[in-house]
This record gives structure tokens, C-alpha cells and sequence, in this order.
């Protein structure tokens, strides 16, 4: 499933305001690190994580090992953070970042997500 540039585009504008919930330092990936990007995607669906590492080689490494394991969607990478989406069908609209800033959005972000 990819995304398409209207969809990356809604995204990164709700994830503009959004702080780091997943914080990956020099220790790598670990199994806390991932039940925590598996527990922040399946609540938010949307997230921002900082990959706390000096050299942009290994951040892309980490990242790509990060997309893969949790099945997500690179949204955007800036520097240090990245955005990364994954549907969840049943997601609480509470604490979905998608459900509730589509509530602020006349026409909403609904038809923005992918289908599954």
C-alpha cells in the first residue's frame, strides 16, 4: 500500500503539530522500542518518532528497519524526525491523530485514508 501525494500532504500537515512518541537512541531496536512503535501505531495511527542518532546513514538504516518492522508508511523525514503512518480499522477516535483532527476538517480526512 502506498500513499498517495494528497494523502502525504494531509498527513504531514496533522503531523506538523505532533510531538515524538517513539524515541530511538544509539541502543538501536530494541524490543521495548518496537512494542512501543506497535502500541503508539496501533493508538494513533499517526506518528512522529525521533531517531536520536548523529549520522544521517545510520538514521536512514534504523528508519528503514523501523518502516519494515511495524508495517507502516513513511510519511516525511525532516533532519532527526520522521512521520510514519499505519491504518487501524479499529481505531479508537480518541486517540487516533487521523479521526480527530478529521473532525476539525470540513470534508474530512476519511476519504484521505487508504482503503484496506
Amino acid at each position: 500500500m502506498s500513499l498517495s501525494q494528497a494523502q502525504k500532504k494531509a498527513f504531514r500537515s496533522i503531523g506538523h503539530h505532533l510531538n515524538p512518541v517513539v524515541m530511538v537512541a544509539e541502543n538501536g531496536l530494541s524490543e521495548g522500542v518496537l512494542a512501543e512503535l506497535e502500541r503508539a501505531l496501533a493508538d494513533h495511527e499517526l506518528i512522529k518518532i525521533k531517531l536520536a542518532l548523529a549520522e544521517r546513514d545510520d538514521r536512514a538504516t534504523l528508519l528503514a528497519e523501523l518502516v519494515a518492522a511495524s508495517r507502516a508508511e513513511l510519511v516525511q523525514t525532516i533532519g532527526k524526525m520522521a512521520l510514519l503512518y499505519r491504518a487501524n480499522p479499529k481505531a479508537n477516535p480518541k486517540l487516533s491523530n487521523v479521526q480527530r483532527a478529521s473532525r476539525g476538517i470540513t470534508g474530512g480526512i476519511e476519504r484521505l485514508a487508504p482503503s484496506a
